[in-house]
This record gives structure tokens, C-alpha cells and sequence, in this order.
């Protein structure tokens, strides 16, 4: 007990002495024309008014202080946006300053020592990464080619769902976020390695359950607030056990990951034709060029679209149902226009969303209201620079908070009510929106991630009707996270809609 105190003791003293001398050091900062700060204290700097979920916390500061601010988090210097206009300025003028990421001790095992997808700062490495990702994986034609899995997943979806309501005769209780995480989830896996992990023909449980804790754990770690992101000094001591579940995290991607190329590896080698899979796709073209599509870039491709995928598509699609439930009407209004342009003959299809301009209404409405990642994943910039004519330092973080953006009563009319139609014909206030980023550090899955919910929610729209468990309005509560969760999982009352039953009994 002694010992653990005396290294909490000296641990304190000499973050400390550190953050005095880089004070003293960054004096100079003091004659530039920083943005507004709220009052700080000592040491830690602006980390007494962390509480979550942190992107109200911040959007309240705004409120108060002004739409650009200047933060400290510890030793780190944090800059927050939550100005439309100089986030503009940021992605366009400064795109390519901002196009850093900050190094989090606590995420460098995760990230295989920040060379992954996400976490690579702006250089050579990120480029070949964000070359192979939007030409060789998430480009139209190789979306196109995956149309026939997302689609197939979806129809086991509606297939599952109208065979467990043949148990009842009205209607029936469903977990929507197991449900949307598990359809998710297997559309990715079989994108990436051609794995089904849950439904029909699932593979191994015991893979299928380990690669959803890795999702949630990998979540939950980048989501937490780690003091020794701020404070280097405690990362000495590991303060929390973070790099302990970290590395293990780490050692589980790495192997799962490993495991499923060499799968395809030797599969390649003992028949004749090759699985159209992203790992398989990779590996063909590994031969020609061994050192730009190594192992380790396909194991770091794979995790991240894996990682940035699943529980962020699975979330929206959870917010949508929830404000269709507690909007019957926009939910009534969807439909019929479903039944107009597809009927109810057959299923919708990838090929219609084009023809479903109130259903991508219904999606966009959402992702303002509850955007995917609400403060984006974090920038740094890479030099000094000059933002709304205030000054900039190098090294200083960013956050550009989306949430409070997309909810500006000064852009948007009614900006906390849910109304579709402000996206209809194009006439959205502002048209300014930003749910996947912008920029150079832009999200390139967003095609995949709108192909996805778009077929998904008009699937479960056309098949089934849907209520709430009881007369309450379902309970629109935030839950905290890098991504924005609901504080309360979604359960649904659901049943066939008589006019689908035929399609439904076919599938």
C-alpha cells in the first residue's frame, strides 16, 4: 500500500515539474492571440470539466465561451471548433496542416505503434493506406461486387425476424441493437474474409464471440478518458492497467486477423478459384508488390474497416428506429413511398435506394441529430497557423464538434426536432453537414456505411410493422463513447405486415 502511494506521489511531482517547464518553455505562446480559454486550474488544465458524454459537455462550453476555443487536457493543448465556418476553413484552407493525428499512449499497442488506417499521422504510410482502401476495397466497383452479400444478409435478417414472430400472434419483443450490431457485423466479416459469424450456416461461435468482444473492447478503449493521454508521466506506472488491456487487445486482433489470411492463403493455393473476399483481393496483389500489401497492411486494413464499421453503422441504424418509433409518421411516410416506387411483390434492393429519396431524408435527419463519431476522431496540426485570426500552435489538438454543428439554431430551423423534409429537394438549411468528416481524413467508407443502413431500415420499413413496447415515447438518451451510442439499448414490438407475408414465407 505504501509503495503504491509513493509511486502515485512521485508520479504527481514529476508530471508536475513537467508541465511547469513546458509552461515556461511555451511562454512565448502567451503574446500570440489564442482563441478564447474558460478558466483553467493547475495542472490539470480544463479536465475538471470532463463529463460525459463529453460532446454536450463541450457543445455547453461553446455555448458560454464562443465557437473556437483553446483547451488543455494535462500537458495536451486542445483546440475546439464548433463554428460551421472554420471548420470549412480547416478542411479547405488547413486540410493539410490538420491531417495529423495525436498519439495516445493508450492507443499505441491497439494501433500497431500508430500505422494503422485511422491512427497514421499525414505521410507516405497514410497514403498507401488510404490509396489501397479507396481504390482496392471501398471503391463503387468493389461495392458493387459486394452487393450480393450485403443483400443476403439482409433478407436472413427479415427471414429470422418473420420466423421467431410465428411464434406469437400479435406482436413481438426484438433487441434491435443485438440484432443490427449481428447484421453488421456479418456483412463486414464476409466483405473481409467471406465469414458468417451469426444467423444460418454461422462459422465458429467461439470466433464469432471473440471478434464482437474485440469490437466493444477496442470501442470502450478509445472512448475512455485516459489520464495518461495527458499526463505522460503515469503511463510509466501504467495508471488504470490501460496498456495491460490494450496490449492483450492488440495480441487478439493480430492473431485473428493473422488467422485469416493464412486461411486464405492456403485455400488460394489448394483450389481452383479464390473466395472474392478483401483479404483475398489483397493477397493477389501481394506477389507484384510484397512490400506495399504486406501482412501487416492487410491486418491493419482489415481491423480498421472491422473496427470503423460495425458498432458506428449499427448505432445509426439504432438511433433511426428509434425516432421512427417515436415518429409513426415519418415511419408511415417512408413506407408508402417504398410501396410506390418497389410495391409489394419482392424485397427491396441495393438498386432502388436511388428511387428513395424520403428514406436517404430519414437517414441524413438522423445522422444530424446523432452523428457517427460527434467530435470526429481527433486532428493535430503539424505546424503553427492562423485560424479565424487567432494563432495556432503546432502540436495542438482538434476537435471539431459535429453534434453541436449540426444542432446550430443559427443554420437549422427546430434544429433539436426531427423533420426529414429539411432534406427534401436538395434544401437542407445550410447544407451543412459533416457526419463522416472531410477532407483528406474524410471516413471512405461512407458509401458502404449509406448502402448498408439504406437497405437495412427500407427492408425492416417494407416487411414489418412497429411499435413501441409501451405508451412511452422510446428514451432518446445519449450514451458516451468515441462514437455516440444510445444510453439505453432499443427493444421493439414488431410483427409481418400482411401485405408482405407472401415475400417473407419465399425467403
Amino acid at each position: 500500500m505504501e509503495s503504491s502511494l509513493s509511486y502515485l506521489s512521485l508520479s504527481l511531482l514529476i508530471s508536475i515539474i513537467f508541465i511547469s517547464i513546458k509552461l515556461i518553455l511555451s511562454s512565448t505562446t502567451r503574446t500570440r492571440r489564442l482563441p478564447p480559454s474558460p478558466p483553467s486550474r493547475p495542472i490539470i488544465g480544463h479536465l475538471h470539466l470532463f463529463k460525459k458524454p463529453l460532446h454536450r459537455t463541450l457543445t455547453n462550453l461553446s455555448s458560454i465561451h464562443g465557437p473556437v476555443l483553446h483547451l488543455q487536457f494535462g500537458s495536451r493543448p486542445v483546440l475546439l471548433v464548433s463554428s460551421p465556418d472554420l471548420a470549412n476553413e480547416i478542411f479547405t484552407t488547413h486540410d493539410v496542416t490538420f491531417a495529423n493525428r495525436p498519439k495516445f499512449p493508450s492507443a499505441k499497442h491497439v494501433s500497431n505503434n500508430y500505422t494503422t488506417f485511422v491512427s497514421s499521422s499525414y505521410g507516405p504510410n497514410w497514403r498507401n493506406l488510404r490509396r489501397i482502401a479507396t481504390i482496392e476495397v471501398l471503391s463503387s466497383h468493389r461495392l458493387l461486387c459486394s452487393t450480393e452479400i450485403r443483400s443476403d444478409q439482409v433478407r436472413c435478417l427479415a427471414r429470422s425476424l418473420f420466423v421467431n414472430s410465428a411464434k406469437n400472434e400479435g406482436f413481438t419483443k426484438v433487441d434491435m441493437r443485438l440484432r443490427l450490431f449481428e447484421l453488421v457485423l456479418n456483412v463486414i466479416m464476409r466483405m473481409i474474409a467471406g465469414k458468417r459469424y451469426y444467423g444460418e450456416n454461422a462459422e465458429d461461435s467461439k470466433d464469432a464471440r471473440r471478434f464482437k468482444e474485440m469490437v466493444e473492447e477496442a470501442t470502450a478503449l478509445a472512448g475512455a478518458s485516459n489520464l495518461q493521454d495527458f499526463f505522460p508521466i503515469l503511463r510509466l506506472f501504467d495508471f488504470g492497467g490501460v496498456q495491460k488491456r490494450a496490449a492483450r487487445l492488440a495480441a487478439t486482433r493480430n492473431e485473428l486477423s493473422q488467422r485469416l489470411i493464412d486461411e486464405h492463403r492456403k485455400t488460394g493455393s489448394s483450389e481452383g478459384s479464390k473466395k472474392k473476399t478483401m483479404v483475398a483481393d489483397l493477397l493477389e496483389l501481394q506477389p507484384a508488390e510484397p512490400e506495399v500489401y504486406t501482412d501487416t497492411v492487410i491486418r491493419c486494413l482489415c481491423l480498421s474497416i472491422l473496427q470503423a464499421g460495425t458498432d458506428t453503422s449499427a448505432n445509426t441504424m439504432e438511433w433511426i428506429m428509434s425516432l421512427l418509433l417515436n415518429n409513426p409518421q415519418v415511419l408511415h411516410k417512408a413506407r408508402d413511398e417504398i410501396e410506390k416506387y418497389v410495391g409489394c411483390d419482392r424485397l427491396i434492393e441495393e438498386s432502388d435506394l436511388t428511387n428513395l429519396p424520403y428514406l436517404h431524408c430519414v437517414i441524413n435527419e438522423t445522422l444530424r441529430l446523432y452523428p457517427v463519431v460527434p467530435l470526429l476522431v481527433p486532428h493535430e496540426s503539424s505546424k503553427d497557423c492562423s485560424l479565424g485570426g487567432y494563432s495556432i500552435p503546432a502540436g495542438t489538438m482538434l476537435f471539431i464538434n459535429v453534434y453541436a454543428i449540426q444542432r446550430d439554431p443559427k443554420i437549422w430551423e427546430e434544429p433539436t426536432k426531427f423533420k426529414p423534409e429539411r432534406f427534401e429537394d436538395g434544401k437542407a438549411e445550410g447544407n451543412w453537414m459533416l457526419p463522416f468528416g472531410m477532407g483528406r481524413r474524410g471516413c471512405p467508407g461512407e458509401g458502404l456505411a449509406r448502402k448498408v443502413m439504406g437497405l437495412a431500415i427500407g427492408t425492416l420499413v417494407q416487411c414489418f410493422e412497429w411499435e413501441r413496447i409501451g405508451t412511452e415515447e422510446v428514451d432518446m438518451t445519449e450514451g458516451s463513447g468515441i462514437t455516440m451510442p444510445r444510453a439505453v439499448r432499443l427493444e421493439a414490438m414488431y410483427r409481418p405486415r400482411p401485405k408482405m407475408i407472401p415475400v417473407l414465407q419465399k425467403l
